[in-house]
């Protein structure tokens, strides 16, 4: 490959980007008709338009989108490249952006956010918060969190938290005037608090005992996108919610909640840090995995 394409594929990845020759220029801090003629000189020696240009703005030909969309991973290994280089100078360095649904962020991530701050300074560790299961490559993300269940089998995957465990409960005062349900099954006659997903998919409450798994549509008059809410409308009356124990176990230790079904919710392995396995590994990802990973 002639080495002077590498420069003007650069160029053109970063005006596709933007949108323009100006943006790119800015982007890259080199004039604007710097710019212009790398793109103009790889399509010369390529012998076809890549981009097309108006007045107004600067979109990739057909041709042009399928150079870029394999130029991409590339680019971005070459970035990798770079990065890793940098940061092997001194310590782990460097953005890191995770998506993780709020349940992780809560239960596994935030206790300990403060000791991987104090422990690698230089690392500007990025949460976004997502419930759906998300492309980390697509995305733009150095690795995700999810529980291990909804995981792609080309991921690398560590384990980053305990076993968690699901609870059904609700407030004495509801049981008052309800009887406590024996089965999965009799929360059909039960007003249940739900849970709705960022995707809009409610929640279907997942039980297992003795090799036996159900799975039941829960009815009920609330809805609810928070645990820490669904717990409290649960502390409050207004019915059944099914949570996970650490976001009710002070109240079950105060009594202010009851636990019932506990025989269907047995434990299950926790969050799993995920990334890609052809991807090289930053050292400030590897920082993060071996600060959080179950033993770290």
């Amino acid at each position: 490959m002639n080495r002077a394409h590498l420069s003007q594929l650069a160029v053109l990845a970063t005006v596709a980007q933007c949108g323009s020759f100006r943006g790119a220029a800015r982007e890259l801090a080199i004039a604007p008709s710097a710019v212009s003629h790398a793109v103009s000189s790889l399509e010369a020696r390529l012998g076809v338009r890549l981009l097309a240009r108006s007045t107004r703005s600067v979109a990739p030909t057909e041709e042009g989108a399928q150079l870029l969309e394999r130029l991409r991973p590339a680019l971005s290994e070459i970035d990798l490249a770079l990065e890793t280089a940098v940061e092997a100078r001194d310590r782990p360095a460097g953005n890191l952006r995770l998506t993780v649904p709020r349940t992780a962020a809560h239960l596994t991530l935030t206790p300990r956010l403060g000791g991987f701050a104090a422990a690698y300074p230089e690392i500007v560790l990025e949460i976004v918060i997502e419930d759906r299961f998300t492309d980390v490559v697509e995305g733009g993300f150095d690795a995700g969190v999810r529980l291990g269940e909804s995981l792609q089998p080309d991921m690398i995957a560590v384990r980053i938290g305990p076993s968690i465990r699901g609870a059904v409960v609700a407030a004495p005062s509801y049981f008052e005037t309800m009887p406590k349900p024996r089965h999965p099954r009799d929360l059909a006659d039960h007003r249940c608090i739900r849970f709705r997903f960022s995707s809009g998919i409610l929640y279907r409450w997942e039980f297992e005992k003795d090799g036996e798994a159900i799975e039941i549509a829960a009815q009920g008059p609330i809805i609810l996108d928070e645990d820490h809410l669904i717990a409290q409308a649960a502390v409050d009356g207004a019915g059944l919610a099914f949570v996970f124990e650490e976001y009710v176990r002070a109240s079950l230790a105060d009594g202010r909640l009851v636990r019932v079904l506990e025989d269907w919710c047995p434990p299950f392995d926790g969050f799993f840090v995920y990334y890609p396995s052809r991807r090289q590994m930053r050292p400030a990802l590897r920082a993060f995995v071996d600060f959080f990973k179950v033993g770290g």
